[in-house]
């Protein structure tokens, strides 16, 4: 199979690409995202049609955030966009007439990483994105693995904590509220509120109040070494790193990535979830360790993976 489309469903905006059997964009175009479920399915429809003016299409991948069932067809759950048992997989071939594949966004941003980012030369991958909240993708013996269900690899909502921080998918104790860029806001914000005296560049990037902090702020203040920043970026690591460990127990893949916003800090926070990973990890003095390593495709992942996997078939 030759060139195939990838589409990316964000909050805002819709980006498709055409893809290479080497994984290269070759173009892409990007449209908002409608505030109505059934203006997504026009936008993506517009968006695919954008992109393949000049180019001989084979297939379309589509990653959504939610939960998509085993055939590949039907998101059943998408908290942010509002689809309920939607068959997006249906809708969309009808209008575009190319065979359609829909998968949930992490399973195709980990996919991506395994083909043609990080993942290269691993046959056992496990995936997660630190961003707004947490996800994740499991690739094992070179297979992306789903569940029987198509909905595996959750891992944001495992439960950490009993009766922890309340998540937004109504339980508590939720792994994203511990290690996600939310988090990381959070921790700053308690620290910063706590001791202002150790959070002062921090506090300068923002409007001067602890209300004011953003994400983007602590990840400045941290590369100037403010102590509030490190300290944040040092918590969320330690929470990060501890799953990681018991992801090892479950699967024992021989490389961990790590992508996400978050992890565009680099080695400022790859560094302390890798000596977190080994301080919690079972036996970790007498049994090999995975790698943890720094995803590489960026924003472009979910795009790519997506393609990839409709020329998968």
């Amino acid at each position: 199979m030759g060139l195939t489309i990838g589409v990316d469903i964000g909050g805002t905006k819709i980006a498709a690409g055409v893809v290479d059997e080497e994984g290269s964009i070759l173009e892409t175009v990007k449209v908002p995202t409608p505030p109505s479920p059934e203006g997504v399915v026009d936008a993506i429809v517009e968006a695919v049609r954008q992109v393949s003016t000049g180019h001989t299409i084979d297939a379309v991948g589509i990653g959504a955030a939610g939960y998509v069932d085993d055939k590949r067809a039907t998101v059943l759950f998408a908290p942010n966009i509002n689809w309920r048992h939607e068959a997006l997989k249906d809708k969309v071939e009808q209008r575009v007439e190319l065979p359609v594949v829909v998968e949930n966004d992490a399973n195709a941003a980990a996919w991506g990483e395994y083909r043609f980012g990080a993942g290269q030369g691993h046959s056992d991958v496990i995936c997660i994105t630190l961003g707004t909240g947490l996800g994740g993708g499991i690739i094992i013996g070179n297979k992306l693995r789903r569940g029987r269900f198509g909905v595996a690899a959750e891992f944001g909502h495992i439960r950490v904590v009993p009766d922890g921080l309340l998540c937004g998918c109504g339980s508590q104790g939720c792994w994203e509220q511990y290690a996600s860029g939310r988090a990381l806001v959070r921790y700053a914000k308690q620290r910063a509120n706590a001791t202002p005296e150790n959070a002062e560049v921090l506090l300068a990037l923002g409007d001067g109040t602890v209300e004011g902090i953003e994400g983007r702020h602590i990840s400045a203040a941290a590369r100037q070494g403010d102590p509030v920043a490190v300290d944040s970026f040092r918590e969320l690591a330690r929470w990060a790193g501890a799953g990681l460990a018991d992801l090892a127990s479950l699967f024992d893949p021989s490389a961990f990535i790590v992508g996400g916003g978050v992890s565009d800090e680099g080695e400022l926070v790859l560094d302390p979830i890798r000596r977190s990973f080994r301080r919690w990890l079972i036996g970790g003095e007498w049994r090999p360790h995975a790698q943890v390593l720094a995803a590489q495709l960026g924003g472009k992942a979910g795009l790519v993976g997506a393609a990839d996997l409709a020329r998968q078939g």
